[in-house]
């Protein structure tokens, strides 16, 4: 059993890769867009149903207006480095939620929220741009199937080292252990590292869809004052602080300009 585990193990983290188009690395996945797409776009549709869904208003058009911008900007950028096709199992949709949640999410495949309690910090068309491309983004990087590829890594460790270790009190020091370090030294930093991935992406896209990638170190200056400085050390979060997120994105905006002039975009909103 202790062999069939660790093999399994091995199996996984080595052959379940595929490569991310705007990275060129290679990604943990083992779960293909016919498995967790149809899973992702039930839980959507069942969470719109719960929700109070924002329907023709100005602000759930410019939702869906600024998300079709980015995704068509994703496309144009996908066929251009050769990998036609890589969206055909997709199905954008973009949708505004009447809730005071300052937040956006991204399921598998495409579906997207914007939360009314976030369009104070957008302010602005642009402002959106900036948090849908990141969204778009980890849609596009199969953030989610990573995720979810990486929990179940973590779990079949736990049973390895359950099954490898007999002793009760052992085992229970070892659960503890690997329960905190593979959270603080592998998930946290994943999930971190996904974030600043998907800002990395979602800061091309928004400029190659004509929107001014400048403007998302102001978004996240905005966050920063809306948080009040109420933070967990970055170390214990998802996320990477405002602090990296403006610093990076500062950084990386003129490197979105110029992808952006690859594709004759010179102007921008």
């Amino acid at each position: 059993m202790k062999k069939i585990l660790l093999v399994l193990i091995v199996f996984l983290g080595v052959t379940a890769c595929k490569t991310n188009p705007f990275t060129g690395k290679k990604m943990l996945n083992f779960y293909g867009n016919k498995q967790i797409f149809p899973m992702a776009f039930a839980q959507y549709d069942q969470f719109l149903g719960e929700n109070a869904v924002v329907e023709n208003t100005a602000e759930s058009r410019m939702i869906t207006k600024v998300g079709q911008r980015i995704s068509s900007a994703a496309e144009r950028w996908l066929s251009a480095n050769g990998y036609e096709g890589y969206l055909k199992d997709y199905q954008w949709e973009y949708n505004l939620v009447n809730d005071e949640t300052v937040n956006a999410w991204c399921m598998p495949g495409g579906k997207i929220v914007f939360y009314t309690g976030i369009l104070p910090i957008t302010q602005t068309e642009t402002g959106v741009a900036v948090v849908m491309g990141h969204e778009v983004a980890h849609a596009l990087a199969d953030h989610g199937a990573q995720r979810m590829s990486a929990g179940t890594l973590q779990q079949l460790g736990a049973v390895a080292g359950n099954v490898a270790i007999q002793d009760p009190q052992k085992r229970n020091m070892f659960n503890q252990a690997y329960g905190l370090g593979s959270t603080l030294g592998i998930m946290l930093p994943f999930s971190r590292g996904h974030e600043t991935e998907a800002d990395r992406i979602g800061l091309q896209i928004m400029a190659i869809a004509g929107y001014n990638p400048d403007e998302a170190a102001e978004l996240w200056k905005r966050m920063k004052a809306n948080s009040g400085g109420e933070a967990p050390p970055e170390f214990m979060s998802t996320h990477p602080s405002n602090d990296t997120r403006i610093q990076n994105l500062t950084e990386w905006a003129p490197l979105a300009r110029q992808e952006a002039a690859k594709f004759g975009v010179l102007k921008f909103e």
